[in-house]
Parts: structure tokens; sequence; C-alpha cells
């Protein structure tokens, strides 16, 4: 993957629209109908979305996030605009009417002995736009996007999540370690998969 960085504020992977069936599920913003959705970087514009999304996913399912949503539910939208402004994060949005479906971080060091490697983080599908080609689309946006930055991405995974693990497999992922009782909800300890794709 290595490759010169390119000047600060490019991005390398245009905008991109894809068409997929959202299927109808209770109280859904999301008719059953062909609806197009369009991936792309979030901004600043798009904290309030991303605030709502994020806090979803952590209510949703904690066992997935290092992040708590005891910690973030109070943190106003200024605070999330700062993340999408110091930070790379990615939607997936249901189109015309630009709803939210998927995000996914891609962190990068500053660091010159880190620099040569990303981190994706903060992953996170809507119910109604799983099993739809979502998830893998938005992963090969943020990957196309690595392509020309890094050497190689990491992530981490729940070991129980073989969804996710079957996703990131295909993407050419590779298990590298396993930590146990990575996180703790509650009473109840979560191992997570160490995974990379160089």
């Amino acid at each position: 993957m290595s490759a010169p960085r390119p000047p600060s504020g490019h991005d390398p992977v245009p905008n991109r629209r894809y068409q997929r069936n959202i299927a109808a599920v209770p109280d859904s913003a999301y008719p059953d109908v062909m609806t197009e959705f369009t991936i792309d970087r979030l901004t600043t514009s798009d904290a309030e979305a991303y605030r709502d999304i994020r806090l979803e996913g952590l209510q949703r399912n904690p066992e997935a996030f290092g992040a708590s949503f005891e910690d973030e539910c109070d943190r106003s939208v200024e605070h999330f605009a700062g993340n999408l402004e110091n930070g790379m994060v990615f939607g997936a949005w249901a189109m015309p009417d630009r709803q939210l479906l998927a995000v996914m971080g891609l962190r990068i060091p500053t660091a010159t002995k880190l620099k040569h490697k990303a981190t994706l983080w903060g992953v996170y599908v809507r119910p109604q736009a799983r099993g739809l080609g979502v998830a893998s689309a938005l992963l090969a946006h943020v990957l196309d996007h690595a392509e020309p930055l890094v050497e190689g991405v990491n992530l981490t995974v729940g070991a129980a999540n073989q969804a996710a693990i079957r996703l990131y497999s295909r993407a050419g992922f590779i298990q590298y370690g396993l930590e146990q009782r990575s996180l703790k909800v509650g009473d109840i300890y979560y191992d997570e998969m160490l995974m990379t794709r160089p």
C-alpha cells in the first residue's frame, strides 16, 4: 500500500453512488423501495447526524465499542463536529433524503514510527441497512481511501460477531491475535479478535 501521502485535505476517492433495496422494518425511515445510497467523508455539517448514529450504536451494541453511551451521550454536537474536523469518518447515506445508514472511521497516526498503518474504528450499520451490501460498499470505499496513504490497516472486532468477521475476511483481513476479556459491559466480558490487512 505504500505511496507518497497526498496533500492535506485531498480525498483520493470521489463520492460513490449505489442502489440497494432498503428493507422496511418497524419505525424505519426507509421505505421498501429501491433506494439509492451514496458514500462520502463526513464533514462538520454532518455532526448532528453523526452524533445520532454514534449514540444509537453505543446504546444498541455496547459490546462492539470501547466507548460507552454513558460517556458520550452528554457530549454536544460541537464535540462531534470537532471529531469530524480532526479525524476521518465516512458514511453511507440513503438518498434522496440523506439519511445516515452507516459510519466507519479511519485513524492514521502522525507519529513517524506509526504512520505507515491505519486503524478502522467506530463501525456501525443501522439494522435496516444490514445484509444489503451497505457495509461492504462502505468498507471498500474506506480501504480505497487508505490505499495511497498507508501500508496496512488494522482493526479489532468482537470475537462473537461472525457477520463482521466474514465481512472483513472477504476484504482481505486476517486474524493475528485474540484479546480475551477485552471489554467489560456490566458483568459480562467480551473477547476481541485482532485483524490486519497488509
